[in-house]
């Protein structure tokens, strides 16, 4: 398997998700917006998971749950039954749906208004602050008393909310302001396999 990355995105997620895993895989380094880049995955978007088939596999949460449920023994993904299921599944939409999209504004904030002027786009990424805050209110609930954000155990959720809480950084209000997510950050920090993720993208 070949995944591919751009530095500091969510692809980071798969990685460290890919090394939980023990999985055979390579990374490689990316610029979404070149046409080469195009080639593997029209959007321009990362990660991309080349696994040997017609296509390079797209989004990080799909690719995600490929790598739990391939290497089941790592327990990364959902157990139980059908209320259980839903439960991880309303984790990972979350984390899709609401989580991530909450930073669009921040980081792209041309996106969000038809002005140009620096003033209006600072507008809009102080617009998005509000957003944000609530996404880590949430996730703060979810991880509660623990240091994962579901079921209490390692999961491909905590690779995914890692990855994207870090953005926080950026921010006046960053995940230490939130003690659930503190500790979970902490927590993940002192992973080897995130470590090892983290200076390696750096790289």
């Amino acid at each position: 398997m070949k995944l591919y990355y751009a530095p500091g995105t969510c692809s980071l997620a798969c990685w460290i998700a890919l090394e939980w895993a023990g999985a055979d895989y390579t990374a490689e380094k990316v610029d979404p917006k070149s046409d080469a880049y195009r080639r593997i995955n029209p959007l321009g978007t990362v990660p991309a998971l080349d696994i040997g088939g017609p296509r390079a596999m797209t989004q990080a949460d799909a690719i995600l749950q490929y790598i739990a449920e391939t290497h089941p023994q790592r327990r990364l993904g959902v157990e139980g039954g059908a209320e259980r299921r839903f439960a991880f599944a309303e984790t990972l939409a979350f984390l899709t749906g609401d989580f991530h999209p909450a930073f669009w504004p921040f980081f792209s904030p041309q996106r969000y208004t038809t002005r140009e002027d620096e003033a209006s786009l600072q507008a809009v990424r102080e617009a998005a602050h509000a957003r944000i805050d609530r996404v880590m209110t949430h996730l703060d609930g979810l991880i509660g008393g623990g240091v994962h954000v579901h079921d209490g155990r390692r999961t491909i959720a905590d690779a995914y909310a890692f990855v994207m809480a870090r953005w926080t950084e950026r921010l006046p209000r960053t995940w230490r302001a939130y003690p659930n997510v503190a500790r979970f950050m902490e927590t993940m920090q002192d992973d080897p396999a995130v470590d090892q993720v983290l200076m390696q993208s750096r790289a």
